[in-house]
């Protein structure tokens, strides 16, 4: 009886079959590592006897399960001689527009969307007090844990490392990299280290004129998840915004009126949904005091990270947010901003002006990967081994250095069933 293991599942063959056969003729013997690589969705496959028998008169088909990957590549890192690629593909887009435009006679028009027209989402009102709260949240419970759980960033360039001492890997590119030969020097991490800062504008009226480039510094600037969040139905007292209760009129493809409202009530001031959180202070910040604390207070913090990407990803589905392909800049929002701020690779030929295109969760939250450590109190990490190693976000390197189960979602990038070398000599030997 011969049996292979896929993720979750076991599929066991009858004796006497000596192969199988993929939907596309491909024939694989039962020692053949291709069968493992096919490590997720469903994989139909259809075996076939060589020894006559009355019980297998035709072939038969057998579907292996695989939910979960087993291994993952990690992020890529681009160049910053490099443009970002656009989320969907110029092909394909044109290939949309096409299509729509051939069946445009034969079919109705769609209705606009509400933010489109200066309205609300109404079933997006409580996700955006969720997503708020859970940032504010992911704030206070990262700040306990980093009294705890050591965070070391490097002085000369952006990378960071959790764990009780840095990695000793050759891989600093920041100025004066010749002289340390590579070596990172390390230092204390801050929140800002682990949740980078992703600012961006706020619009009194989202559907109003683009910000000048003379307008840059009397806008405020606030954390992009804040403007998403505002934008989608959060109302805070110190960052006012124009609410519309009747759709605008289109006089134009780029032009609009407001619709007269004198015939409605005056607005009555509105309730929160759910209470506000507020950030604490740093000289506020209490430790956790026991292990179990700070196991409750990892498994908080992760459950924090899930709503706030999860729920930021639901609002970016219906307010258009924009970054810019050659550098950071975030712009909530239909159209970015004109303000000539963009240093990077080659700016002069676009006189500093942005690249705009459609954004997605990793440019509104950067996950900062870091190499995760298998053992806390195992050796340190070898570069001659970092192919054995994963990688997670630094938020969910801290947890569950905490002490916090690991989300079945970062497993495959993690590689938790890669067995370790303990040496570079046995790691030579690996087939």
């Amino acid at each position: 009886m011969a049996a292979f293991l896929c993720g979750q599942a076991a599929v066991f063959l009858p004796p006497k079959l000596k192969s199988f056969v993929v939907s596309n003729n491909t024939r694989l013997g039962l020692s053949s590592i291709d069968f493992l690589q096919l490590s997720s969705g469903k994989l139909k496959v259809q075996l076939e006897s060589k020894v006559p028998s009355k019980k297998l008169h035709q072939p038969y088909h057998l579907v292996v399960r695989c939910e979960h990957p087993q291994n993952a590549d990690f992020q890529r890192r681009y160049s910053k001689r490099e443009k970002k690629p656009f989320p969907i593909p110029i092909i394909e887009l044109r290939r949309a527009a096409r299509a729509r435009a051939k069946n445009r006679n034969n079919q109705p028009r769609k209705p606009i969307l509400p933010p489109k027209r200066g309205l609300l989402v109404k079933h997006l009102i409580p996700a955006s007090f969720d997503v708020f709260n859970a940032r504010i949240e992911l704030i206070n419970n990262l700040k306990k844990l980093l009294k705890v759980v050591p965070v070391h960033a490097c002085k000369w360039c952006p990378e960071i490392h959790v764990g009780p001492a840095g990695h000793a890997f050759k891989s600093c590119k920041g100025p004066h990299t010749s002289f340390r030969r590579g070596l990172h020097e390390w230092t204390n991490a801050h929140l800002e280290d682990v949740l980078l800062p992703v600012d961006a504008y706020h619009l009194f009226d989202r559907l109003g004129k683009r910000i000048r480039h003379d307008q840059r510094f009397s806008i405020p600037r606030i954390p992009a998840v804040t403007e998403l969040c505002i934008q989608a139905g959060l109302d805070l007292p110190e960052f006012p915004t124009k609410r519309r209760r009747k759709p605008i009129i289109r006089i134009g493809k780029k032009e609009f009126v407001d619709a007269d409202e004198t015939d409605l009530p005056d607005p009555v001031p509105s309730v929160p949904l759910k209470p506000i959180l507020t950030e604490i202070p740093d000289s506020e910040i209490i430790a956790p005091s026991s292990e179990e604390e700070t196991i409750l207070l990892a498994e908080e913090t992760l459950e924090a990270w899930r709503k706030m990407r999860g729920g930021a990803k639901r609002l970016m589905m219906m307010y258009p947010v924009r970054v810019c392909g050659y550098c950071p800049e975030v712009h909530v929002g239909h159209s970015g901003h004109k303000a000539q701020n963009c240093g990077a690779f080659k700016h002069q030929q676009r006189n500093g002006q942005h690249g705009w295109q459609m954004a997605v969760l990793d440019d509104l939250i950067p996950p900062r990967y870091v190499w995760h450590v298998p053992d806390v109190d195992g050796p340190p990490l070898q570069w001659e081994l970092k192919s054995f190693y994963g990688q997670a976000p630094a938020v969910v390197e801290i947890c569950v250095q905490a002490g916090a189960a690991v989300p079945e979602k970062y497993k495959p990038t993690m590689r938790l069933d890669i067995g370790i070398p303990s040496s570079v000599k046995e790691a030579e030997m690996v087939v």
